[in-house]
């Protein structure tokens, strides 16, 4: 399960775009959610009937009257098994061993693509941001060979995207889960051609809680604020803009036309982490992106 919302981390979908746009998908299972057991009890006016755990059940027969004698009937019998109770403790013990699981993932990610001098780009949003926007006038703006592991509960929509500006892409549907994690992203990895890219940019599911939470592998995590969202997200947010190498305040041609106020942004995130690099930018009129092209440049030499 998710450790911030709950969500289900079982099944999902990889749905594979190859540059001339053919595609194809298959699924996993992830048994990462903690087991639900139960004793399910069904009372029949005559009858108890108990199903444990293991699947066997044994049923008890009493007689009662009526419904008034069955509520009254002070019969005590006794039960020969225990119900197991899921405390807290146990469910937290449970999702530090996933997290654990995950962060040593990451650290195979990361190191796997710095023996490729590959820079690892996570990118992080609330739906709508701009993300894929911003990786489509990145891919056309510069001369870098590009790679995207693209996450979304469904469709691959923003893969063929990427594939048409020119990029590789490998689509992620996670179906119920509400980010990436390091496995799925090990997966999309190793269906992009990495011995061919310069940078690898992972396109997270748009959601400003949970994918913080969760390392992928990535060297950097660029976390992008549109301005029709609002200048209180980072405040509201603070686990997401805490975790942000850099914060990205797109569709900025916006500003005139919202209440928006780009320096509580700015305050916001540096009380946050103080060192973090924060840029305005638009995909749509290209103001800034050749400050943040530079901005991967230099952070591409650093590999």
């Amino acid at each position: 399960m998710c450790k911030d919302c709950g969500c289900s981390m079982g099944n999902h979908a990889h749905e594979h775009t190859h540059k001339d746009g053919v595609t194809h998908s298959h699924a996993h299972t992830h048994d990462a959610a903690v087991p639900h057991e139960r004793d399910d009890h069904s009372h029949e006016h005559h009858s108890h009937v108990h199903t444990h755990a293991d699947g066997t059940t044994h049923t008890h027969e009493h007689s009662h009257e009526n419904l008034a004698s069955h509520e009254q009937d002070k019969h005590d019998h006794q039960h020969e098994h225990a119900h197991p109770v899921l405390n807290e403790s146990k469910t937290i013990d449970v999702i530090e061993k996933i997290l654990s699981a995950n962060d040593a993932e990451a650290a195979h990610n990361r190191a796997h693509l710095d023996e490729l001098k590959i820079l690892c780009v996570n990118l992080m949003s609330s739906p709508g941001a701009g993300k894929t926007t911003l990786l489509e006038s990145t891919i056309k703006g510069s001369d870098f060979k590009i790679g995207v592991v693209e996450g979304d509960l469904e469709t691959n929509q923003d893969a063929d995207r990427i594939v048409k500006a020119g990029a590789s892409a490998y689509q992620i549907s996670t179906g119920q889960t509400c980010h990436l994690d390091a496995f799925m992203v090990h997966e999309g990895l190793h269906h992009l051609p990495l011995n061919e890219l310069d940078i690898v940019f992972i396109e997270n599911v748009g959601n400003l809680v949970c994918p913080a939470s969760y390392d992928v592998g990535s060297h950097f995590n660029a976390v992008l604020l549109s301005v029709p969202e609002g200048d209180d997200k980072v405040s509201k947010y603070p686990v997401m803009f805490r975790a942000a190498d850099v914060v990205l305040i797109t569709k900025i041609s916006l500003a005139p036309h919202f209440d928006f106020d780009v320096e509580r942004v700015k305050n916001d995130a540096r009380k946050l982490n103080p060192k973090v690099d924060i840029f305005t930018i638009d995909s749509k009129t290209g103001e800034g992106v050749q400050q943040w092209i530079n901005y991967l440049k230099f952070k591409k030499e650093l590999r």
